[in-house]
């Protein structure tokens, strides 16, 4: 990891076509090869990179009390604050801001595993009390702007508040579309994740209910009752193999992408036409990408129930405090 890291503080989730794997053993030339790299422009939030360096190297330093390890961490820490834009979004990418890396990205849960491991140094939580207490007013701070992003982003469909797009352009926070087959549309997915991560926040404000409760209230609405995903082999596909959508009494599903004005699920291939069945689409996209999902059900069944009881109960001693 410390050989992987960027001079700008971040970690690169691949270099050129391989995936950074921490597994796998380091050669001496490829600890020259890598350290020769830090220059490059690579670091990112994406698939867990940076966030799980940070994490785990915390965590390192706790058994080992290595300096090197937290210092490390701490030049991760400040990249994620020195990546983040001034309306508390983040961008999937920094400092390389091609294509569509310089939007505001909750795609694969990006921002708000950003914004998790900022408020767990905020909280001073577990491994993180050991990072310098200089980032901790440095770490609330951004955490404020990135709920304060949140709320601004929850998409408005005829007047009433719904859930949350993949991405946002950072200047207008109006959604935005990235690869061929990721248009602008509603999440089934990282919506879950934002919902989650507003939970988490002690004494939340009006605003931020008002968000989790309109969120719920988008998860009920766009649901597919009795449906489920199944993967099954099929020499006759060119992958060997498919996912099909199927009728099964009891299940829910819930698609990745809905239509930003109508809800309606959307399954877009690499030509970025839409459909509005799995079926119509290619196969490798079919089969390597996930367009429905389970995403929201934990939530629905447990987590928001025991948040409503958490907070209702605190809205009921507060009130009785006042009298």
């Amino acid at each position: 990891m410390l050989v992987y890291q960027r001079s700008v503080g971040g970690w690169p989730k691949a270099v050129k076509e391989a995936k950074v794997d921490y597994s796998k053993p380091l050669s001496a030339a490829l600890r020259a090869a890598s350290l020769a790299d830090a220059g490059r422009t690579d670091a990112t939030i994406d698939n867990n990179a940076t966030t799980r360096e940070i994490t785990y190297l915390l965590k390192a330093y706790k058994a080992s009390n290595k300096v090197a390890y937290k210092e490390a961490a701490e030049r991760g820490i400040l990249y994620l604050l020195k990546m983040q834009y001034a309306n508390g979004g983040f961008p999937q990418f920094y400092p390389d801001f091609s294509n569509y890396r310089h939007q505001i990205t909750y795609n694969d849960n990006a921002m708000i595993r950003a914004l998790l491991v900022l408020r767990a140094v905020a909280g001073q939580q577990g491994d993180f009390a050991a990072v310098d207490p200089a980032l901790v007013p440095l770490a609330k701070e951004a955490v404020e702007r990135g709920i304060s992003c949140i709320l601004k982003t929850q998409y408005v469909q005829k007047g009433q508040l719904t859930a949350w797009c993949a991405q946002y352009d950072e200047k207008t926070l109006q959604p935005a579309k990235a690869r061929a087959f990721e248009l602008a549309s509603l999440s089934g997915d990282e919506s879950a994740a934002i919902v989650e991560f507003l939970m988490g926040i002690e004494n939340p404000s009006p605003e931020v209910r008002k968000a989790i409760t309109s969120a719920i209230a988008w998860f009920e609405k766009v649901k597919l009752p009795n449906q489920a995903m199944k993967e099954i082999k099929d020499p006759n596909q060119p992958t060997g193999r498919d996912r099909v959508i199927v009728a099964e009494p009891g299940a829910t599903l819930w698609a990745r992408f809905y239509e930003l004005e109508t809800n309606r699920p959307i399954y877009v291939g690499r030509d970025s036409k839409v459909h509005y069945a799995l079926s119509e689409i290619e196969n490798e996209r079919r089969a390597g990408y996930l367009y429905a999902g389970t995403w929201p059900e934990k939530l629905l069944q447990r987590e928001y129930p025991k948040w409503q009881q958490k907070w209702a109960a605190n809205a009921t001693k507060q009130e009785g405090s006042k009298l």
